[in-house]
């Protein structure tokens, strides 16, 4: 199977998770990695990182969008931190234009496009070539339709970053992407990183020893074992949330998540754009659910795999 990605890579840890469990599933051909949100180049550096630490530097990555369509607001990676990534590490800024050439061509080979940044590449990739988003399937971590599960934290459509950020970017996906996947925030809640695992993915090698200490870092900077403890649907151990490895098994057909189609339209709750059923909206496909421990089990066992 073909896989684009588009990523806001290097700021939460899950993003790197992703492309890692991308990179071990079998029968996964990634035609291409882009990056939102990407002023200086260095989340398209901290991608080529994580590949050359797995020997993968056949993987074409360009950086894209610098700023939000919406606000013109910028948002750097993590710097300057060398629990996260090497300080030494040199920025890579594309050519202009070259991140929108390079999901165009993952388009025409057939590639599934899974956006789990912002979505203003995949929108500034449809306003200059109308039609590109109608020839491809498309996968995207967010969209805020209804609330989490009783027992995970009641978090609304102003924690849904990845619309929030780029509104503009969403209502042009939205609108345009024909065959649309949405894997909602309040679904991914039951993907976990957590502690418990951290000693088997540290012992895959140098790639699963940078994401162990990634998410203990993570874990302890936003105090995500509070958050566990203070919710009986989250473990104790809480490291992070899987967001965007959940979203990419979604767009590989993971058999253990619930996908409905619905009828949405895109409206605002203040500031906030969020999504309601409307007999009248358009056609998606939502995950509503997913088997959080199988999920776990899953990755870490392409992570695994990532290093052969």
């Amino acid at each position: 199977m073909r896989i684009h990605l588009d990523t806001d890579f290097g700021g939460d840890t899950d993003d790197a998770c992703a492309l890692t469990m991308l990179l071990g599933w079998p029968g996964v051909e990634i035609t291409g990695v882009t990056t939102a949100a990407d002023r200086t180049g260095l989340r398209a550096a901290y991608v080529h990182h994580v590949l050359s630490l797995v020997g993968r530097t056949d993987v074409v990555v360009a950086s894209g969008a610098a700023a939000s369509l919406t606000t013109q607001s910028v948002a750097d990676p993590v710097m300057g931190d060398a629990r996260h990534w090497p300080t030494d590490i040199a920025p890579r800024i594309a050519a202009p234009g070259a991140a929108l050439d390079l999901l165009a061509s993952s388009i025409e080979v057939g590639a599934t496009v899974v956006a789990i940044g912002p979505y203003t590449n995949l929108a500034m990739l449809e306003v200059a070539r109308p039609g590109s988003l109608g020839r491809a399937p498309v996968v995207v971590m967010g969209g805020w339709i209804a609330p989490p599960e009783d027992g995970l934290p009641a978090w609304g459509p102003e924690m849904d970053f990845n619309v929030q950020w780029d509104t503009r970017a969403a209502e042009i996906v939205i609108a345009y992407a024909a065959d649309l996947t949405m894997v909602p925030l309040a679904s991914t809640l039951k993907a976990h990183h957590r502690s418990a695992d951290v000693p088997r993915l540290r012992a895959t090698g140098p790639l699963g020893e940078l994401l162990a200490r990634q998410a203990e870092a993570h874990g302890a900077a936003y105090e995500m074992t509070a958050l566990g403890g203070a919710h009986v649907g989250l473990p104790d151990d809480l490291l992070n949330f899987q967001y965007d490895p959940a979203t990419c098994a979604v767009a590989l057909g993971w058999e253990g998540a619930i996908v409905t189609e619905m009828l949405l339209h895109p409206v605002w709750e203040g500031a906030a754009l969020r999504f309601q059923s409307d007999g009248e909206g358009q056609r998606i496909r939502v995950v509503t659910d997913l088997n959080g421990r199988a999920f776990a089990e899953r990755w870490l066992q392409a992570a695994a795999d990532a290093h052969r």
